[in-house]
């Protein structure tokens, strides 16, 4: 692990990463508001209306035919995490590698696993395989069926970013334990949530943060939904982590 001193950072979450797993898919934090609390991010749309990706300031709506637009300002997400990054580790990462082998090279970087960490990886992919949800209507199922929808999608020979967030066992439920990341192609056309790459060569880029402040929702949906579902660690596993 990395030996640096540690600052504080702060990350900006709204809602819950178990509320959404309980089909609470709307809420009234726009993108505009969310873009205040940081330039990096991570998060969905209500609805489930595309994979979201903030990089560099700007908010990326990643639909499920693998299409790329910028949000509109005004739209709203049920869910989010952001941050303003700043790179304290950076990297170069081993050539040829495929995302279980670049994750154990950057467990590594870490000064601890105690952390969260805002994850960029700017590189060249051989391939790179993600999927991306379909837009829901009421009545909203619980995610583990509307995932059942997603279209998979695979790129082969592109440049882009992968951007996202290293989360803490301990943070289950409030976000997604482990790493959850989204990608977007450098020419800004094509991306969607991360399941697995090669990535012929690249870098990695670390922005520990130290304090999480959690915004949650004032929604009758949310008040009402189960946050503690004893098969919290499957639901996990199975919308965000299959391929």
């Amino acid at each position: 692990m990395s030996k640096f001193t540690v600052s504080r950072h702060e990350i900006f979450q709204t809602s819950l990463m178990s509320a959404l797993l309980d089909g609470v898919y709307e809420d009234e934090m726009t993108v505009r508001d969310l873009l205040g609390h940081g330039s990096f991010g991570i998060g969905t749309f209500n609805g489930l209306d595309g994979e979201m990706l903030i990089i560099d300031g700007t908010c990326y709506q990643l639909r499920a035919d693998g299409g790329v637009s910028k949000a509109d300002l005004g739209a709203y997400t049920p869910y989010a995490v952001v941050t303003n990054f700043v790179p304290h580790i950076e990297s170069d990462l081993p050539n040829n590698v495929v995302r279980a082998e670049a994750s154990k090279f950057i467990d590594k970087l870490t000064a601890s696993e105690n952390y969260m960490y805002a994850l960029r990886i700017d590189g060249d992919f051989e391939w790179i395989r993600m999927r991306t949800v379909v837009k829901q209507e009421k009545p909203y199922r619980p995610m583990v069926e509307a995932t059942d929808e997603d279209a998979i999608i695979e790129l082969h020979d592109v440049s882009g970013v992968v951007a996202g967030f290293r989360t803490p066992l301990y943070e289950q439920g409030i976000g997604v334990p482990g790493c959850h990341t989204h990608f977007l192609t450098d020419d800004r056309t094509a991306g969607g949530h991360v399941l697995d790459f090669k990535l012929r060569s690249g870098t990695a880029a670390l922005c520990l943060g130290t304090d999480l402040r959690l915004q949650l929702p004032l929604t009758d949906a949310f008040k009402n939904a189960n946050l503690a579902p004893d098969d919290l660690e499957w639901q996990i596993q199975k919308t965000e982590m299959h391929a």
